[in-house]
């Protein structure tokens, strides 16, 4: 481990001349006088505070990833974006739009719409409101910068983890046509191209579209069906994005961005990592195997009799407006007006086996998550000769409708009779010839204890939010910088909720009767369960008989819940600058994400979301807010006369009423952890070598993410409660170490050709991966390696590149997680239970040939 963490971070320092390139671009657009400065690493400028600064000059942690950089390494979306950025994880779960990126341990994970987002995606100046939202081919990147902790002050919506800032490429007055295409393994297929060009001598336009296409890794085993499709895990997507570029006077730029993104895939089977003693019931009642007859993730084999095709639509408008007003000094006002549509239909078969169970088809009516989002931010941003000053509000409000449905399957009853006998009556095993038990104990007939149409709920919440916010800094010495930023922040949301059995559930309901549960005795005692047990014995098997989609006590429920928050945040800094070369900063951070409501069917003992397992519904979902107080202590040094940079983060987060978001068996409810800590250090190295054309960058992140000690309620006792392994505990997804790098090297052969080589690698040291953090979720520490060659001419009128991603086919999973209705017990080792997992993409290649005319 300690060699490849080494390995690592020697290969972790990128592509200087890409770097000097970029600052050299930056410089001259600012009129920079100091020439050698320009063209080194000290020049490099970001925009993280919304104005153009050096990296160097700012107090945050930030890793800045320029355009040649991401070519380099095939970053198209956010979730390509991790193998650069150190500290930084993205994954996704039953579906490419639950995609969860996490920094330093601290993220949301993606199930539930209702929560918002702990790592915030902003693409060009646009709030986008979840992390799924976010995650589509990005097009021409100009460049991405990673602000580590807490932000909001000066970006338009809060986040208490960070924020991904992605910036494309604007229109110039350069006239250029751009093309790229790609093939590759598993029969991929990519075009893209771009056209660039004035319009008279105050505007110009920018035209980018892109197709991509590629077979699935995962083969599928589909039983008898009605699936069809024996692949999972394609890719089928296309994008279309235009810009406008209005300068009608020196003063005044209006930039307009209208995009369109389709994704029409199969997406995402699980595949099975602990075979369980359920196993062998879901064989019984399936065609074939009904599941893997021996664990073997990475033999990319899942079973699934039901469609997983997902059809995600993303489009919308934006306007950036930028003025030079003849108020206070030339102060810069500018105005961002965004209106964004984004939809998800996702077919999903619950149980992740061939057996019949419980599926959800991809139909709108029955797989709906879509948000409708008007923003609109102002920000006045100006100077004098001791003040850096911006003052700004920022408005959004969120439509979020979702449709959520349960299918019962004819499998369902009896794989829940013999599950049920064999857990109550140990004795018994798992004997799929075993009576079918809820029949008997119901009364009815079998095939109609669970049948059809289980559940059909709809969501429809509205969020607005409304902020002032100001960022300032006062030069207080030529060498000291102090900092204050200020955020009040006004949230209201309200969600109209209703919920109908279309099926009436006469499972449960006859279980519920005084007769029903007198047959349920009778039945138990006719299997040799002893009278003695009936008492604790009956309400298990009424709670099975009544999981949340067969529960009746929901059908024909409507609720309206509404929540509001005011609350300020902050931040204040304080940076000094030692010389030329040395600046170190500290700053304190008071950082905040709302609270909202579960999406989902939430019941318990007593009909309060702190009860314990039980069949009443709970009316009151909302959870609070979520705090943070965020202190670090940096240093920011510049070496080999601009040429190397050296920077250094130590932080201590506290997170207050942390929103962790678990799956609990049935739903996924949101459980408000008293505390949480993040404490650690981020390095990063920046290096042009001096050798022509030699260059690295990356950097370590160590963090120890732990929950509280002391973490409330019926989930976190030992050893029934199904959290109770988190006191204490290092926080899902949080690996102790993280390294990421690569190094480039570009040299030039011939009259007028170059070639260029890349290697990136991210080593993650081991994390858990279930919320609960079950032994078997484990993810063992591991290396993904990106390499790329390419030769073209010089002044990059062609290119030929060869590729590939994860070339070392490193095995790791996304995440792990309790099979669906086959993990029925949190003590450890029971060997009755079943896990799953989301595995990580095996190893990609081929090449792409690039022209520029």
């Amino acid at each position: 481990m300690l060699v490849v963490a080494v390995a690592a971070v020697l290969g972790t320092m990128v592509a200087a001349p890409l770097y000097a390139q970029e600052a050299a671009n930056v410089a001259a657009q600012a009129g920079q006088e100091d020439e050698e400065e320009a063209t080194t690493l000290a020049g490099l400028t970001v925009t993280a505070q919304k104005r153009e600064e050096a990296l160097q000059d700012v107090p945050i942690s930030i890793t800045a990833l320029p355009e040649q950089l991401l070519l380099d390494t095939g970053v198209r979306d956010v979730k390509d974006l991790q193998v650069l950025v150190p500290g930084l994880t993205v994954t996704s779960t039953q579906s490419e739009a639950q995609t969860t990126a996490r920094i330093r341990g601290i993220g949301t994970v993606g199930d539930n719409a209702g929560l918002e987002s702990s790592v915030g995606v902003v693409i060009d100046g646009v709030y986008r409101p979840r992390n799924g939202v976010g995650f589509g081919d990005l097009g021409e990147i100009e460049r991405i910068e990673v602000l580590k902790g807490p932000q909001g002050t000066v970006f338009g919506k809060n986040t208490s983890a960070g924020v991904i800032n992605v910036i494309t490429k604007r229109p110039d007055y350069t006239t250029r046509v751009e093309g790229e295409l790609t093939v590759g393994n598993y029969n991929a297929l990519g075009v893209a191209g771009s056209l660039n060009a004035p319009i008279g001598e105050n505007a110009a336009f920018r035209v980018y579209a892109a197709k991509r296409k590629r077979d699935g890794f995962m083969d599928v085993r589909t039983g008898g069906g009605p699936r069809r499709e024996t692949e999972d895990y394609d890719q089928n997507f296309h994008s279309l994005r235009g810009q406008l570029l209005l300068e009608p006077s020196d003063t005044l730029d209006i930039n307009f961005i209208a995009d369109f993104t389709s994704r029409e895939e199969n997406c995402c089977t699980g595949v099975t990592v602990v075979r369980g003693g359920t196993a062998a019931i879901i064989d019984a009642l399936s065609p074939d195997e009904g599941v893997a007859p021996v664990a073997d993730p990475f033999a990319r084999t899942a079973w699934s009799n039901r469609s997983t095709e997902q059809d995600i639509k993303d489009k919308g408008i934006s306007m950036e407006a930028n003025w030079i007003t003849p108020w206070f000094g030339d102060a810069v006002l500018t105005s961002v007006s965004a209106y964004r549509e984004w939809e998800a239909i996702n077919g999903l078969d619950f149980d992740f086996s061939s057996a019949d169970l419980l599926y959800r088809n991809a139909e709108r009516d029955e797989s709906l998550t879509a948000f409708e989002t008007t923003t609109q931010e102002f920000r006045l941003t100006g100077a004098t000769d001791s003040i850096d000053w911006m003052v700004g509000a920022f408005y959004s409000n969120e439509d979020l409708n979702r449709n959520e449905t349960y299918r019962i399957g004819g499998a369902y009853e009896p794989y829940l009779s013999i599950a049920l006998l064999s857990l109550v009556n140990p004795a018994l095993g798992q004997r799929p010839d075993a009576p079918l038990f809820l029949s008997d104990a119901t009364g009815l007939p079998p095939g109609t204890v669970f049948a059809g149409f289980g559940a059909d709920d709809t969501y429809r919440q509205n969020a607005e939010s409304l902020a002032l916010f100001t960022n300032n800094t006062w030069h207080a010495t030529d060498a000291l910088d102090l900092t204050l930023g200020l955020r009040y922040t006004s949230e209201d949301k309200a969600l109209d909720s209703a919920y109908s059995n279309p099926n009436g559930s006469p499972g449960c309901s006859a279980m519920l009767s005084p007769e029903g549960q007198a047959r349920i005795a009778q039945a138990l005692l006719s299997r040799g369960v002893p009278a003695a047990a009936l008492p604790s014995v009956i309400p298990q098997v009424i709670g099975y008989g009544c999981l949340p989609w067969a529960n009746p006590l929901h059908n024909g429920r409507a609720s309206r819940q509404e929540r509001e928050e005011k609350e300020w945040s902050g931040t204040l800094k304080a940076a000094y600058r030692w010389n030329d070369t040395w600046m170190t900063y500290a700053s304190a951070a008071r950082g905040y994400k709302a609270g909202g409501f579960n999406l989902d069917r939430v019941q318990s003992n007593t009909g309060l979301s702190s009860g314990t397992a039980g069949i009443v519904p709970v009316a009151d979902t909302s959870f609070p807010g979520e705090f943070v107080d965020s202190y670090e202590l940096g240093a920011k040094t510049t070496w080999a006369g601009g040429n190397l940079l050296v920077n250094a983060t130590l932080f201590h987060q506290t997170y207050e009423d942390f929103q962790l978001n678990s799956f609990l068996g049935t739903s996924f409810v949101v459980r408000s952890i008293p505390e949480v800590v993040s404490q650690g250090i981020d390095t990063e190295v920046l290096w042009n070598t001096g050798f022509d054309g030699l260059s690295f960058q990356g950097g370590v992140t160590y963090a120890d993410t732990r929950y509280g000690d002391e973490v409330p309620g019926p989930d976190f006792v030992e050893p029934t409660g199904a959290l109770y392994k988190l006191p204490g505990s290092r926080v899902s997804f949080a690996p102790l170490w993280s390294t990421s790098g690569a190094v480039t090297y570009e040299w030039g052969f011939g009259a007028d050709l170059v070639g260029r080589f890349n290697l990136g690698a991210k080593y993650m040291s081991e994390f858990n991966t279930g919320s609960d953090l079950d032994v078997e979720k484990v993810q063992e520490g591991y290396t993904v390696v990106n390499a790329r060659l390419g030769f073209g001419a010089r002044d990059r009128s062609w290119m030929v590149e060869l590729w590939g991603q994860n070339i070392t086919d490193e095995e790791y999973y996304q995440v792990g997680f309790d099979a669906p209705l086959q993990n029925v017990s949190p003590v450890p080792g029971n060997p009755f239970n079943s896990y799953n997992a989301f595995p990580g993409a095996p190893a990609t290649y081929g090449v792409t040939l690039r022209v520029m005319y």
